[in-house]
């Protein structure tokens, strides 16, 4: 029964690597175009006297959509800052029990991916409803919507990859850390 999870598994969790990839490329790709943002109101302002009305709202924007979008990617290959000191202190003497440990954190970390998910998806329902925006009307305003079904996406797919990770275990970093296919 183990081993039937596992091969269902791998697929699935190469196609989350896949999206999360794709969401990680699409974060630089914003992060590009608010340098772009960023550089036109300085020249607008400095050489124009006309800056760009609304940089501070595209930068607010801007910046969570970049953390959610390559939010699942920094979980996929482990980079998500936080502390291992205890874990690979332990890990040279107690390998298997470590291996347990970080299999027990994933699994709490995607329960709170999904509770983010839950929690959020209300907000999106009623933003795009609502049609509420940000902003200041006549100058700037952008819709709410698309940040919270982005935080909604970038949750439910980080808590997939922490699912995989927790089936597929060490098979699982591998696969993430070296690319390889199994």
């Amino acid at each position: 029964m183990h081993n039937y999870f596992k091969m269902i598994a791998k697929p699935l969790s190469r196609l989350t690597d896949a999206t999360a990839m794709a969401a990680n490329t699409l974060g630089t790709l914003v992060v590009l175009l608010l340098v772009l943002a960023v550089d036109y109101d300085v020249i607008a302002r400095g050489l124009f006297n006309k800056p760009f009305m609304g940089a501070v709202e595209v930068v607010q924007f801007s910046m969570v959509l970049i953390v959610f979008l390559q939010l699942p990617d920094v979980m996929r290959v482990n980079r998500l800052t936080r502390s291992e000191g205890f874990l690979i202190v332990m890990e040279p003497r107690f390998p298997t029990f470590i291996r347990f440990v970080r299999r027990v954190i994933d699994a709490v970390s995607s329960t709170l991916m999904v509770l983010i998910a839950i929690a959020i998806w209300p907000e999106f329902l009623d933003m795009l409803e609502t049609k509420d925006y940000f902003g200041v009307p006549g100058v700037f305003t952008a819709p709410w919507w698309p940040i919270k079904l982005t935080i909604f996406l970038s949750a439910v797919l980080c808590a997939l990859i922490l699912i995989f990770k927790v089936i597929l275990g060490e098979e699982k970093v591998h696969l993430a850390t070296t690319g390889e296919k199994s």
